[in-house]
């Protein structure tokens, strides 16, 4: 877990707050995050910044013990940059909408991870992505 306390900075931080303490129903908090931009680490081997080589955004994914896959979001990038100093490549991201990363991500089965290692987070089964998906 993270040593350093959390303070939200951002609207979607400020509304998981108050999902986590019961203050908002989760239905309604999960409506408003499909809304909310948030940050997906990508891959890029590239050295120069702002310039990637491939057309396609490789999401940072990883596999629990079941390997059923996770996709980690955070709730801002600033949130990432500890975490994804273990994945070599993840220096970089997205910056986009819940909706338009359930979009792109297809028909692929995964479950979801925000702000992994952060006292405020949330991790969601790959039933519920499907369920947001078809919203």
């Amino acid at each position: 877990m993270h040593d350093t306390p959390f303070i939200p900075k951002n609207a979607v931080e400020e509304q998981l707050v108050l999902a986590q303490n019961g203050e908002i129903p989760g239905d309604l908090f999960m409506q408003e995050m499909l809304q909310s931009e948030l940050f997906m680490p990508v891959y890029d081997n590239q050295k120069i910044a702002g310039f990637q080589n491939s057309k396609q955004a490789n999401p940072l994914i990883l596999q629990d013990e079941n390997n059923q896959d996770i996709l980690i979001l955070f709730t801002s990038p600033e949130r990432a940059k500890d975490f994804v100093k273990d994945y070599p490549g993840y220096h970089g991201g997205l910056l986009a909408d819940l909706k338009w990363i359930l979009e792109k991500m297809g028909n692929r089965e995964y479950a979801i991870s925000l702000n992994p290692n952060w006292s405020v987070g949330l991790d969601m089964e790959s039933d519920m992505v499907d369920s947001l998906r078809q919203q």
